[in-house]
This record gives C-alpha cells, structure tokens and sequence, in this order.
C-alpha cells in the first residue's frame, strides 16, 4: 500500500510503517531542521510544503495516488506541555490534514496526536469534514509502554476507512498489547550504564530522578542537565544526587525506540525537539500492523456488519416496546 507522511518531523511515523511493510512514497514538513535528518535516513521524496495551503497541499500530494495518507499534525497548541489555547493557530492545522484527506479521498488515512486532542473543538471540526466525506471513524488512545516502548506515552490515534463502519479497528488494534509496562531495563538491559537517571520536571514540585526499572516520563523536547541547586524530592527513587546525570539526546531517541545507526543531524536544541515530537517508532508499527491484521481478515467486515444490524434491530425493539401490538408486529 502505497503511503505518503504529512507533518512527517523527522520520520518516526513513517519508519513505523515503513517496518510492517509499507511503501513511503512521499513525505511533506515545513520544518526544515527535521527535513534535513528524514532526508538522510529515506531515499523517497521528501519536500518542504506548507500544509495549510490546502490547495498547493493537495496538487503536490495527489500525483502520488496515495492509498493512505498518514501525519501528526503539530500538537503543541493542544499538549498539556503547551498553553493549550488550540486557536493559536497551530491547532488549525489539524483541520488542514482533514481537509486534505477528504480532497484526495485515499481509501485509508491515520492521523496521531497527543490525548487532550480529545478536548478540542478542532478534532470535532475534523472528524465531521471525515464523515461527511464517508469515513468510517476508529479512535483510540494508547500508551506506548503497553506496546514496546520503554516510555509511558499516551498518544490519540484517529484511524480512517471509506465506506466502512465507526470502530472497525476495535478488535485489532489492541491485540499484543503488553500485560505490564515496558521498563528501560527490559528494552536497554544494563547498557545504559545507569541505575538512575535526571529528567528535568515542569515544575520542582515534581520529581526529577527516574530509576530504569520503570518506563520513561514521556519524551519532551526539553533536556536539561541537573541544576546545582536541585533539591531532592520525596519522590525521587534515591535521595543522593551523587552520580546521577541526564540522558543524552541520542538516548532519548533510542527511548523514541528508533534504532542506533538513525542518523540525526543540526544543533542539539533542534534535535531535542525533534526527538521529543517524533512518534514512537515501535508504537507506530503497532498500528500500521493493526491495519494489516485487519486487512487480513475479510470475513470480519461481515461479521461487524452483522453485529450492528443486531445493535440496530435491538434498539427498534426497545423503541417499538411501548407501541401498540400492530406496529410491533410490523417491525
């Protein structure tokens, strides 16, 4: 299936689904910074675009054909590590990823983004300009470290079909979901050369030192290394601060589950953003083998269909209870 990445940062959606077994046909951003690592890690054509022009938008992606069309519209103006005011102009580019979907109509689309998306007026305004173009809807919001990233991250996963039904991705895209949380342990084992480890919090109310038995914080585009003046907290898995250091960028990407030898290149506060914005590549896969499993099983289609004739048919019958025997019988 052939696919082309819109907001594709610095390639952590596409490697994902490049890993399943899809095609990357084409990948669009207007950062340039990231641009210039994604074109050094993938052969296929890269281009900085304005995606809120909707119209060029559509021109350049629609020589491609793409049966699907994925991307990460930028969260920033909906993320709890924002100002979450999703009118200060960011946020309309998720409109602008829907809008292009429905002009180009590719059979399938999936776009991702942080949870309190859910909150917004944006997504409604984008799930309606889905609908009204004969998408069926699955939604879903999934923390990374359930399937195989070492990082407790919630992420929204909007996943799109034509002419199908809402939810059909329900009985897929939790399989191989992972009885406990993936630890830095289980993933690095003892090559990180740490047993803790500093993450600079929001706010010194929190804590600020991570054992590596227990996920990541989420990945955030900011790394500092500890101050001087940090106090330990009561929190904190150890109360010395003795020989405890920050990840390095390079760590945290592999945390990001992209793999050693990912070249990354620019100035580092660029490269912390990136890595903090990118989408886990092992949690991408996940999906796109969700998709796959999915595709796989043709009889399911029917089987759903059924289900929601039964759902149809047994709200009638609570309808039609309180009606006259003659309309009941007719139904």
């Amino acid at each position: 299936m052939k696919i082309v990445d819109l907001f594709c940062g610095c390639g952590g959606l596409s490697l994902g689904f490049q890993y399943a077994g899809f095609e990357i046909v084409a990948a669009y951003d207007k950062w340039e910074p990231a641009l210039n690592v994604y074109k050094q890690n993938f052969k296929h054509h890269i281009e900085n675009v304005d995606l809120a022009d909707v119209d060029s938008s559509v021109t350049a992606i629609s020589s491609y054909h793409p049966e699907m069309i994925i991307g990460g519209p930028p969260c920033q103006d909906f993320s709890s590590a924002g100002k979450r005011n999703e009118d200060n102009g960011r946020g309309d580019l998720t409109v602008s990823f829907a809008q292009i979907i429905c002009r180009i109509r590719p059979k399938w689309f999936v776009m991702e983004n942080v949870e309190r998306i859910l909150k917004t007026n944006k997504l409604v305004i984008a799930k309606k300009l889905f609908k009204d173009a004969d998408y069926g809807l699955s939604q879903h919001v999934l923390d990374a470290s359930l399937f195989g990233v070492p990082q407790k991250r919630k992420r929204f996963f909007l996943i799109g079909k034509l002419h199908e039904m809402d939810n059909f991705m329900e009985p897929f895209i939790y399989q191989g979901i992972s009885e406990r949380p993936m630890t830095l342990r289980d993933y690095f084992g003892d090559s990180l050369g740490v047993e803790f480890y500093y993450r600079h919090p929001r706010s010194y109310a929190r804590r600020g030192i991570f054992s590596i038995d227990e996920p990541s914080p989420t990945i955030r585009g900011v790394n500092r290394p500890m101050p001087d003046g940090y106090k330990v907290h009561a929190n904190d898995p150890v109360q010395t601060k003795t020989g405890i250091r920050s990840l390095t960028t390079i760590e945290r990407s592999y945390i990001q589950t992209f793999p050693k030898g990912y070249v990354f290149s620019g100035n580092k506060t660029d490269i912390e953003q990136m890595v903090g914005n990118a989408v886990p590549v092992n949690l991408a896969r996940h999906v796109a083998n969700s998709i796959i499993k999915y595709i796989s099983q043709p009889h399911y289609k029917r089987n759903l269909e059924i289900d929601y004739e039964l759902q149809d048919l047994r709200e009638k019958l609570t309808l039609y209870a309180s009606e006259p025997l003659e309309t009941y019988n007719k139904l």
